[in-house]
């Protein structure tokens, strides 16, 4: 197990992507710290599946776009489990789907809030741990969205751009640390909000039905995110930094 005595921290891991990144994780021989914001009871099943692998397990609640929340979180962890040496920012919400003209101007300060502000505060909060230790890995999940920018998605597109650049920024600043920051982007997955933006964009109410439309026959699963996670936090990954990963099929 790669991962065995490293504890990582997942902000939204009780459900869908995250969920699966804490268990993919914890398969290698992590401990995981479970960040959620609402849903209890999806980061305790979580936590419980996790503990049955003989792995520990915490949940932690905290709104990762407020700084103070974040800070209480991290020195929680940190006195509860020890320091975190993987971070994987993965909270986030998906826009409206409006024209700039037609966004309510506070859906761009939560998004990007959610998506880019709470990953330079916890980056920042866990780098102190990280740089004490043999080694640190910080993962961002962006999306495939800053590839194509597509119209109707603004507050969401500035959101992923702006966790990118902080990516960009910060893989040079630590690789003297031996920490790696690397970025996993999805296309669309089989999740509650990939559900929800397959009923909005294509009108299907069944996500399954776009399988045969899909490279090698399938949807997306959180577990394809999370292999990928995996790797690139895992000793089988020696030399990638600042590295920014499609996971689409090469759709």
């Amino acid at each position: 197990m790669s991962l065995e005595n490293r504890l990582a921290l997942v902000t939204g891991g009780s459900r869908g992507i995250g969920r699966g990144i804490a268990l993919a994780l914890a398969a290698e021989g992590a401990d995981i710290a479970i960040n959620y914001v609402r849903d209890e009871n999806a980061a305790a099943e979580t936590a419980d599946e996790i503990r049955k692998m003989g792995r520990r397990a915490n949940v932690y609640q905290a709104a990762v776009q407020n700084y103070d929340e974040d800070r209480e979180m991290v020195e929680r962890i940190t006195s509860e489990m020890g320091q975190i040496g993987i971070l994987v920012n993965n909270a986030g919400i998906a826009s409206k789907g409006r024209t700039v003209v037609d966004t309510d101007p506070g859906e761009v300060g939560k998004l990007i809030g959610i998506h880019a502000l709470s990953a330079h505060y916890l980056s920042a909060l866990c780098l102190p741990g990280m740089r004490t230790q043999k080694r640190g890995d910080i993962v961002m999940i962006s999306s495939v969205a800053t590839k194509y920018l597509s119209a109707n998605g603004a507050p969401y597109n500035m959101a992923k751009a702006a966790l990118e650049a902080l990516a960009a920024t910060l893989y040079k600043e630590e690789v003297g640390y031996n920490i790696r920051v690397n970025v996993v982007a999805p296309g669309l997955v089989e999740t509650e909000m990939g559900k929800r933006l397959a009923r909005a964009t294509q009108g299907v109410e069944d996500i399954r039905i776009l399988d045969t439309n899909m490279p090698f026959g399938r949807v997306c699963q959180p577990e394809d995110i999370a292999n990928v996670v995996t790797f690139l936090v895992s000793d089988r990954n020696s030399y990638i930094t600042g590295e920014k990963l499609y996971v689409n099929g090469g759709a």
